[in-house]
């Protein structure tokens, strides 16, 4: 069953035209090519809607759930931009490369979402967008709004956004590589504090990667303590309307509903629960998200 609660910047574009596909936009953030695709919905799509969309951990903006999304909106005619986050790599398309030392931190990304949102103004697009952020990316998204309640944004939409906390992180930590964390945290710490937060942890498990490279500055910002790191904790102070969507089947981030549920208020907050998603809303889920997105614009 699904039960929905209505409860600076040097900018150099490129275009790489196609038919049959979203056309992909690239711009120039702190000396990094960014990428992104850009889905419109005819020669007025500055008028809008639109959305802007960040993806998960590790991952791209060509992702099969990004890719569903922006098909599934643009029959809505809502167009969207999907973004890549360079994490710290020029020209970075597809999943980030394991081999390559990680020297990103999570906060970067509100930079670059204030990057595309620029782009979009100079592009045309007078009207607020639509924020939409998929699991770390919710995080980042929801982070965003928090830090620019000056944003031009409509709302937010938060797809299985990421949730936290100091014991779960460490269990899930110890889980999945079987170390534990806080000796990693003690010795990013005292690096940092020795004037070396650029250096390089070697042979150590960080995010999705087992025995790479991460900066002590890296390691503390994915794994330290940080409650903002928690969304549902960041809704309340949010200026933005916002939507936050679960998967009832979700095993990367649980516990989402009993977490937003209460600051559900039919206005500020609302919950879209789906039944039987998971983490990545694959198949028919994403047309029950592009209907809602749908929903939000039209005031519905």
């Amino acid at each position: 069953m699904k039960t929905l609660h209505f409860a600076s910047l040097a900018l150099s574009l490129s275009l790489v035209l196609s038919p049959l596909a979203a056309k992909e936009v690239s711009l120039v953030e702190d000396g990094l090519t960014l990428h992104a695709n850009l889905e419109t919905t005819g020669a007025d799509w500055q008028q809008g809607p639109f959305v802007l969309m960040t993806h998960g951990t590790l991952a791209h903006g060509e992702m099969e759930l990004m890719q569903g999304l922006q098909a599934a909106l643009k029959d809505r005619g809502i167009g969207s931009l999907s973004l890549t986050l360079s994490l710290g790599l020029d020209q970075r398309r597809g999943m980030y490369d394991c081999a390559q030392p990680n020297r990103h931190r999570h906060e970067d990304a509100l930079k670059e979402i204030g990057a595309w949102l620029t782009w979009l103004q100079s592009q045309g697009v007078s009207k607020p967008v639509v924020l939409l952020g998929h699991s770390r990316g919710g995080n980042q998204a929801a982070r965003f709004a928090a830090a620019h309640p000056e944003a031009a944004l409509s709302h937010l939409v938060l797809l299985a956004p990421q949730t936290w906390t100091e014991t779960g992180t460490a269990d899930d930590y110890q889980q999945r590589f079987g170390k534990p964390l806080p000796p990693l945290l003690e010795r990013a710490s005292q690096m940092r504090d020795a004037g070396q937060a650029n250096a390089l942890l070697e042979g150590v498990d960080f995010l999705y990667c087992p025995a790479t490279q991460a900066s002590a500055a890296a390691f503390l910002s994915y794994y330290g303590p940080d409650p903002a790191m928690d969304t549902p904790g960041l809704l309340p102070g949010l200026k933005v309307p916002v939507l936050v969507v679960a998967g009832s089947q979700d095993q990367v981030v649980q516990g989402l509903t009993e977490k937003v549920q209460p600051l559900v208020d039919g206005r500020q907050v609302q919950l879209l629960e789906l039944d039987g998603a998971d983490h990545f809303f694959r198949d028919l889920y994403i047309e029950d998200i592009a209907d809602a997105v749908q929903a939000l614009v039209s005031g519905d």
